[in-house]
Protein backbone atom coordinates (compact mmCIF):
# COMPACT_ATOMS: atom_id res chain seq x y z
CA UNK A 1 0.00 0.00 0.00
CA UNK A 2 2.30 2.45 -1.28
CA UNK A 3 1.50 6.28 0.13
CA UNK A 4 -1.15 5.06 2.45
CA UNK A 5 -0.14 4.77 6.05
CA UNK A 6 -2.05 2.58 8.04
CA UNK A 7 -3.49 5.05 10.86
CA UNK A 8 -4.91 6.46 7.69
CA UNK A 9 -6.79 3.50 6.72
CA UNK A 10 -10.60 2.56 8.20
CA UNK A 11 -10.79 0.51 10.98
CA UNK A 12 -12.74 -2.44 10.91
CA UNK A 13 -15.70 -3.16 12.90
CA UNK A 14 -15.57 -6.42 15.62
CA UNK A 15 -18.64 -8.88 15.39
CA UNK A 16 -20.06 -7.40 18.34
CA UNK A 17 -19.53 -3.48 16.57
CA UNK A 18 -21.18 -4.40 13.91
CA UNK A 19 -24.25 -6.26 15.49
CA UNK A 20 -24.40 -3.32 17.95
CA UNK A 21 -25.00 -1.02 15.07
CA UNK A 22 -27.32 -3.20 13.39
CA UNK A 23 -29.52 -3.68 16.41
CA UNK A 24 -29.75 0.13 16.30
CA UNK A 25 -30.24 0.89 12.76
CA UNK A 26 -32.91 -1.73 12.95
CA UNK A 27 -34.57 0.07 16.03
CA UNK A 28 -34.26 3.41 14.39
CA UNK A 29 -36.20 2.21 11.00
CA UNK A 30 -38.81 0.65 13.46
CA UNK A 31 -39.42 4.10 14.83
CA UNK A 32 -39.25 5.59 11.43
CA UNK A 33 -42.03 3.60 10.18
CA UNK A 34 -44.17 3.82 12.75
CA UNK A 35 -44.15 7.47 12.62
CA UNK A 36 -42.69 8.40 16.74
CA UNK A 37 -40.11 11.06 16.74
CA UNK A 38 -37.65 8.51 19.03
CA UNK A 39 -34.57 6.89 18.48
CA UNK A 40 -32.26 4.21 20.04
CA UNK A 41 -30.69 7.06 21.46
CA UNK A 42 -33.31 7.65 23.65
CA UNK A 43 -33.97 3.96 24.80
CA UNK A 44 -30.65 2.69 24.81
CA UNK A 45 -29.63 2.55 28.73
CA UNK A 46 -33.66 2.21 29.99
CA UNK A 47 -33.90 -1.47 31.42
CA UNK A 48 -38.05 -1.19 31.43
CA UNK A 49 -40.23 -2.72 28.74
CA UNK A 50 -39.48 0.70 26.28
CA UNK A 51 -41.25 -1.34 23.66
CA UNK A 52 -44.80 -1.15 25.34
CA UNK A 53 -45.20 2.59 25.96
CA UNK A 54 -45.41 2.86 21.41
CA UNK A 55 -47.29 1.37 18.98
CA UNK A 56 -47.69 0.71 15.48
CA UNK A 57 -49.76 -1.45 12.71
CA UNK A 58 -49.60 -4.24 11.81
CA UNK A 59 -49.15 -3.25 8.20
CA UNK A 60 -46.21 -1.06 9.69
CA UNK A 61 -44.51 -3.59 11.21
CA UNK A 62 -44.75 -5.70 7.76
CA UNK A 63 -43.06 -3.27 6.36
CA UNK A 64 -40.39 -2.59 8.59
CA UNK A 65 -39.84 -6.35 8.45
CA UNK A 66 -39.23 -6.37 4.70
CA UNK A 67 -37.05 -3.28 5.32
CA UNK A 68 -35.40 -5.07 8.23
CA UNK A 69 -34.73 -8.81 5.89
CA UNK A 70 -33.41 -6.65 3.22
CA UNK A 71 -30.76 -4.84 5.26
CA UNK A 72 -29.59 -7.96 7.06
CA UNK A 73 -29.35 -9.69 3.65
CA UNK A 74 -26.92 -6.50 2.63
CA UNK A 75 -25.14 -6.54 6.06
CA UNK A 76 -24.47 -10.16 6.61
CA UNK A 77 -24.82 -11.66 3.50
CA UNK A 78 -27.45 -14.25 4.93
CA UNK A 79 -30.03 -15.98 2.74
CA UNK A 80 -33.63 -15.84 2.72
CA UNK A 81 -34.39 -17.95 5.69
CA UNK A 82 -31.89 -16.59 7.94
CA UNK A 83 -33.37 -12.94 7.60
CA UNK A 84 -36.57 -13.81 7.89
CA UNK A 85 -35.73 -16.00 11.39
CA UNK A 86 -33.55 -12.83 12.72
CA UNK A 87 -36.11 -9.76 11.88
CA UNK A 88 -38.65 -12.32 13.51
CA UNK A 89 -36.25 -12.78 17.05
CA UNK A 90 -36.12 -8.75 16.82
CA UNK A 91 -39.49 -8.41 16.24
CA UNK A 92 -40.17 -10.49 19.64
CA UNK A 93 -37.77 -9.10 21.54
CA UNK A 94 -37.90 -5.22 21.04
CA UNK A 95 -41.28 -4.82 18.49
CA UNK A 96 -43.76 -2.33 19.46
CA UNK A 97 -46.99 -3.00 20.27
CA UNK A 98 -50.04 -3.23 18.05
CA UNK A 99 -52.58 -1.05 18.03
CA UNK A 100 -54.79 -2.29 15.23
CA UNK A 101 -53.99 -5.94 15.60
CA UNK A 102 -57.94 -6.84 17.30
CA UNK A 103 -59.06 -5.68 13.24
CA UNK A 104 -56.62 -8.09 11.76
CA UNK A 105 -57.26 -10.79 13.10
CA UNK A 106 -60.16 -13.53 11.02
Amino acid sequence: MVGIKTTDMAKRLTREQKNQRVVEDLINKMFEIAGHDISYVDIKDRKDAWYTEWTMTVAQNEEWKKWGRQYLKEKFRYNKLICEREINMVSLMWGLKFNDLEHNLP
